[in-house]
């Protein structure tokens, strides 16, 4: 029942996450998504209503246009842009509750996986597409791409299931550890499209398909 709320910080849009409970997880998932497990947030967030743009990021990845999504970084230049920016990557408990919601949807849209609600490689192939042009697939906050268009790097250091934020996990400052990345697409869609699933890649890697998008704490 929750409406969507906008708004703009430094020229980029941002949807309000209010506090609230979800599972995070799935236990028909892959070993590394279970088991399922209740989080619950006392306080409201921010994150960028789109993946962080090469316009906004002020350069281009592999793929060109001002409206594509920003990929191939690493995680640190993903973590620093959000910090001058005011935010912070979210961590990937936050990412998935603001894809799911309280009601507990495997994808952004729903229980069921809609083809036309997602960019992947059956209509866009190898190529990633303006943030923003499946707006029917957006999240119950009004997150446009959580799946599809490019994996999102998150704050949070590979670890087993059940997420605690308290156990080392969010250190930002850890530049070694491997960082997990989310929303599946493209050539991943077979079994990647899903909001519980995690994949995991050094900090100081580069992928053409894997970009960001910010948090910030709600004040």
């Amino acid at each position: 029942d929750w409406t969507p709320v906008v708004a703009t910080f430094g020229g980029i849009e941002m949807a309000l996450v209010p506090p609230g409970c979800f599972t995070m997880g799935h236990t028909e998932g892959r070993r590394d998504e279970r088991p399922e497990h209740e989080i619950c947030f006392d306080h409201a967030f921010w994150i960028d209503r789109t993946e962080v743009t090469n316009g906004q990021y002020g350069s281009e990845g592999h793929f060109t246009g001002e409206n594509h999504p920003r990929e191939n970084l690493t995680w640190m230049e993903a973590r620093d842009f959000c910090v001058a920016h005011g935010g912070r990557l979210p961590t990937e408990a936050e990412w998935e509750y603001a894809a799911r919601g309280p009601d507990n949807p495997l994808y952004p849209w729903g229980d069921e996986l809609d083809l036309s609600m997602l960019v992947f490689d059956r209509n866009q192939p190898g190529q990633t597409a303006d943030v923003g042009s499946k707006p029917d697939g957006s999240s119950w906050v009004g997150a446009v791409d959580m799946a599809g268009n490019v994996f999102e790097w998150v704050n949070s250091i590979y670890a087993r299931y059940p997420y605690d934020a308290s156990d080392g996990r969010e250190d930002a400052s850890d530049t070694t550890s491997l960082r997990v990345y989310r929303g599946g697409n493209l050539s991943y869609l077979d079994y990647a499209a899903d909001s519980t699933m995690r994949f995991r890649m050094s900090p100081d890697e580069r992928d053409w398909f894997v970009g960001f998008r910010c948090a910030r704490d709600f004040e």
